[in-house]
């Protein structure tokens, strides 16, 4: 047997369907994360459906063994006539890749990572105890609670927007996602960031 030949039947290629890619369509594998600081707590394996029955909710530092899809959706369902409906959210999350490739031919996946990256911030402000005085203080946010707050940051935005507004929900994940990905401070996501960067900075 030659060596072309044993290469050829060396190479494996990944098989599409359930645990492989996300929602079975999207591919995980060819995903960056621009951030180095928040690039170890990005988990996008999945079982296939979102769902995975709240089974490391009590555990230590659980929430990184699950998929950052699920904990979107999650979040997305945390308050407001989306609470509970995960079948609802899941199913707007998938119309909303699938919108989003179709537009711009690119890995939605990557988009929805991309603006995770923006939206997260590098910066809070904690209050500081000096005898009876209590001042404000610039800290660094650790890398687990940047992903959660730009996780809660993009679903307040794309939830707030239905609000008041005939847009579903799917439209404003789009719009959400597409501006936070850009580093519009039109997002909801990306203007929390600078707002709360920008009093941190002062209170350093």
């Amino acid at each position: 047997m030659s060596d072309s030949e044993i290469e050829e039947t060396v190479e494996v290629t990944p098989i599409p369907g359930i645990g492989t890619m996300v929602f079975g369509k999207w591919d995980a594998s060819e995903v960056v994360c621009s951030d180095p600081g928040i690039s170890p707590y990005v988990n996008l394996q999945t079982i296939g459906a979102p769902h995975s029955g709240g089974r490391h909710a009590n555990t230590f530092l659980g929430k990184k063994d699950l998929s950052i899809i699920e904990r979107f959706i999650n979040n997305l369902m945390r308050s407001g006539k989306y609470s509970g409906k995960k079948q609802f959210c899941a199913k707007s999350l998938d119309n909303a890749f699938e919108a989003i490739h179709s537009k711009t031919g690119v890995n939605p996946l990557q988009k929805f990572i991309d603006a995770i990256a923006e939206a997260a911030p590098c910066e809070e402000v904690t209050r500081v105890r000096i005898g009876a005085v209590s001042q404000p203080k610039a800290a660094d946010s650790s890398p687990s609670r940047r992903l959660d707050t730009a996780l809660r940051n993009l679903a307040i935005g794309a939830t707030s927007g239905t609000m008041k507004s005939k847009k579903s929900l799917t439209e404003c994940i789009i719009s959400e996602l597409s501006k936070a990905a850009d580093g519009d401070v039109n997002s909801f996501a990306v203007g929390k960031r600078h707002e709360v960067e920008r009093i941190a900075a002062s209170a350093r």
